[in-house]
């Protein structure tokens, strides 16, 4: 898919995901640390980052595709605590109606998306890099996240993020690195397994 529309495809998967939670479902375990309040919290900012950095005043192109900028937040966003900390306050921050308040969000970014160039600068904490090459990094988080609250409120995949998961899976395997790629290979085909708590991210 081009980064469009694997954008599009885990959007709806996702959102389909989220149609399907109830509200009392919230409070239960999400992913990790996180209830499902915060989970639907930390995977809504797929959308909201984009129309915060489309927003914000454009800098000069330093993240060329999405692995850099994968890589480049692995070096410098990724502390877990911080990441659990934005997770519950962006969860908190959905109100009352979190369910409502995404597909308000996702439709609003979702036009926004299809009125920009490709080249529109997007600029991150970590560079700026085109609308074109940061789209397949909110695709990524929308179909993993997607998947984890489809089994966290026990619903099945959705064709879309069964699709996007293809997509998903070739964007993480160069983040690895040569050798660990080979251990993904190994476990892939059966010939191994990957140790507990094994992240490309």
């Amino acid at each position: 898919m081009t980064p469009r529309e694997w954008f599009t495809t885990a959007a709806d998967g996702y959102l389909t995901v989220v149609s399907g939670a109830s509200a009392d479902v919230l409070d239960a375990p999400g992913l990790g640390e996180w209830d499902v309040r915060s989970l639907l919290g930390h995977s809504a900012r797929a959308f909201q980052t984009i129309e915060t950095y489309l927003a914000a005043e454009p800098e000069a192109i330093s993240l060329r595709g999405p692995s850099e900028y994968f890589i480049a937040t692995r070096a410098g966003l990724a502390d877990p605590v911080a990441v659990t900390e934005r997770g519950r306050a962006a969860g908190i921050a959905l109100g009352d109606d979190p369910i409502t308040a995404i597909g308000e969000i996702a439709d609003r970014v979702l036009a926004l998306v299809n009125a920009e160039p490709d080249d529109a600068v997007a600029t991150t904490p970590v560079g700026a890099i085109t609308l074109l090459d940061y789209l397949p990094t909110r695709a990524f988080e929308l179909t993993v996240h997607g998947l984890d609250l489809a089994a966290a409120t026990r619903q099945s995949t959705p064709k879309e993020l069964a699709i996007s998961a293809v997509d998903a899976a070739q964007l993480a395997i160069p983040l690895s690195g040569p050798t660990r790629a080979a251990e993904i290979l190994f476990a892939l085909t059966g010939r191994g397994q990957l140790a507990e708590g094994f992240s490309v991210l």
